[in-house]
């Protein structure tokens, strides 16, 4: 069996790890289709903020008690940065990321594509799955703020989301094409899971890159909310929602994902009704990894 996930974020690196767990159960290949949004250069360096969350989430190098970085990171280039009073200050890279860093802008400068330098970092990590970035080409999130772009970075870790938003645009997505493998690992997967990721900017950017949101009609494509009970699981995805004035809610989500949709996955407590897609209700807290094969499980069986 050949499943094929679409994930961004904290929340879908732990998604990946119920779903890791599921295939290593039933002998299947996951293919893990990872949101490039996020990446920004600071200090010349490229940072790929999913991609490196999930490959340090499966690969067993993340700190679970932040949720992202590394563990053990120690951050004595930061505090020497700030001696020097080089900026930005709110944006922080540990000593032991800087690593992984230096390797890929290295590669990246050399010419080698974003998708065979994951694959060269990989090959460290052993995450279990073969992760492939949406796209080789430069994509970037960035919300408008009284008709300024702003990088995605720095709305939500400097201003905290809270600066008036008018709308999110993904910079460069119009002339992307998908990376190596993308669109084979959708067309062969037997079902293609998204993830309970960020809808606006951790899913949102991926489906931007032309091809992609194509490939997934008429496929077998089960969704997984990221929205229980008029809430998100975890991150800002209702202030992410509220820029584009859809409302918090499990229903509301799965309607921006409604072309495409085989069924949808909500928690038990919650009710939606999607035209054309079968909802399933199931427990969604991913508590610990047998809560999230749990979900896996019952995803796969819609």
């Amino acid at each position: 069996m050949r499943i094929a996930v679409l994930a961004g974020g904290i929340g879908g690196a732990r998604f990946l790890l119920g779903v890791r767990a599921w295939a290593a159960a039933h002998d299947a290949e996951v293919t893990a289709i990872v949101n490039v949004g996020d990446d920004v250069t600071m200090h010349g360096l490229r940072i790929c903020p999913d991609l490196d969350s999930i490959m340090y989430t499966l690969g067993g190098g993340n700190d679970t008690e932040r949720g992202w970085g590394r563990a053990g990171e120690s951050w004595r280039v930061k505090e020497e940065l700030a001696a020097y009073g080089a900026g930005p200050d709110w944006f922080g890279l540990g000593d032991k990321d800087i690593a992984t860093h230096l390797v890929r802008t290295r590669m990246l400068t050399a010419g080698v594509p974003l998708s065979a330098v994951t694959a060269r970092l990989n090959e460290r990590w052993q995450p279990g799955v073969t992760m492939l970035p949406a796209t080789d080409q430069r994509v970037e999130t960035h919300a408008i703020c009284s008709g300024q772009a702003v990088h995605f970075q720095e709305w939500w870790i400097r201003h905290r989301a809270e600066i008036p938003t008018e709308s999110f645009v993904f910079t460069g997505a119009a002339e992307a094409r998908p990376a190596p493998g993308v669109l084979d690992a959708l067309a062969s997967a037997d079902v293609i899971l998204v993830a309970p990721s960020n809808p606006v900017v951790s899913i949102a950017p991926i489906l931007a890159v032309p091809g992609i949101r194509e490939a997934l009609r008429g496929r077998r494509v089960v969704g997984i909310s990221p929205i229980i009970g008029g809430s998100p699981v975890r991150g800002m995805a209702d202030k992410c929602l509220a820029v584009l004035g859809v409302p918090v809610t499990a229903e509301a989500v799965g309607g921006l994902y409604a072309d495409f949709l085989t069924a949808w996955l909500i928690d038990s407590g919650d009710t939606a009704s999607i035209e054309g897609v079968k909802v399933v209700n199931a427990p969604l807290w991913m508590t610990d990894e047998a809560a999230t094969v749990a979900m896996v499980e019952a995803a796969v069986r819609c």
